[in-house]
């Protein structure tokens, strides 16, 4: 982020030469985006660039970023503000997809018949889970208890740099011990990568095939973690127990699910309509009660 986005800026100068207006500047030009390559073209350099398109979340990430530097520069006497201290941030449109029942059978389908086992279970423990590629792309053995069915992830693996403890199944539990069959003796990673002592790097390449073999293009696989959420939610499971699931620190992070509940808090409401709905008269009732009078 700081070589991509920052150091084209500022890279020539000094800590004490930014001002609250540099911050904002260097956020707005983030946030406008910048023109990509084309997807559909060859990739070649004469393939034309797609218009830029905005990066709010981009920004916001930036101000974070800056934000935890300076405060570095104010406590090591560097200077005496933090101009980046109360940024403005940008408003984010969280992009939501989750995979319907049929997509995950599909999906399902495409990876227990990929050659590439490894990076097959690499998305089979992300959709099991609910857990972010990398953190599934670093774990080791050591990390799981296969008796109690848990997973520890270390505060080294996690965004929010705290132990997390999850309960997994035993279809996850399952992948465990078949990595353990697999992997070269010694090996403490469940997904080591083709430099010795180091994880699994990227499994880009891999998503892409299975994104045009299942036909869902518009998928990350960010997004079963997504959808892992939503298939809790229909399940009956509380934001509370969602957010720790997911490890979310915070409250705030679990509330984008919350639409989600409005199903199964409709088919109440229906049940309680229904209820104290008036019963329809039958047509013979109403003749009899005209002959009794």
């Amino acid at each position: 982020m700081l070589a991509k986005l920052v150091a084209p800026d500022w890279g020539n100068r000094l800590v004490t030469e930014i001002t609250p207006y540099d911050v904002e500047k260097l956020l707005n030009k983030v946030a406008a985006g910048r023109a990509r390559p084309s997807k559909v073209t060859p990739n070649n350099r004469a393939r034309k660039l797609q218009a830029a398109k905005p990066t709010p979340v981009r920004a916001n990430r930036t101000g974070e970023v800056l934000r935890k530097m300076f405060t570095y520069a104010v406590g090591w006497g560097w200077r005496d503000d933090n101009p980046a201290s109360s940024f403005r941030r940008r408003i984010e449109n969280p992009r939501e997809r989750f995979l319907c029942h049929e997509e995950i059978h599909k999906l399902a389908e495409a990876l227990e018949t990929a050659e590439d086992r490894r990076a097959a279970d690499i998305i089979r423990m992300c959709m099991l889970t609910g857990a972010r590629v990398g953190e599934v792309r670093q774990a080791q053995f050591e990390h799981f208890n296969l008796e109690h069915l848990s997973w520890s992830k270390p505060a080294s693996m996690t965004k929010q740099r705290k132990i997390h403890r999850l309960p997994i199944s035993d279809e996850a539990a399952a992948i465990v011990r078949q990595r353990q069959l697999l992997v070269p003796r010694g090996c403490v990673l469940l997904f080591p990568g083709d430099v010795p002592g180091q994880p699994v790097r990227e499994i880009r390449r891999f998503w892409a095939h299975i994104q045009k073999q299942v036909g869902i293009p518009d998928v990350r696989i960010h997004d079963l973690r997504h959808t892992f959420a939503s298939l809790l939610v229909s399940g009956g499971a509380s934001l509370e127990m969602i957010g720790k699931l997911l490890g979310h620190s915070q409250m705030q992070t679990t509330q984008r699910y919350a639409h989600l509940m409005d199903s199964p808090l409709r088919a109440g409401v229906d049940a309680v309509a229904s209820a104290f709905r008036p019963r329809p008269k039958l047509v013979h009732d109403a003749d009899e009660a005209q002959k009794s009078a």
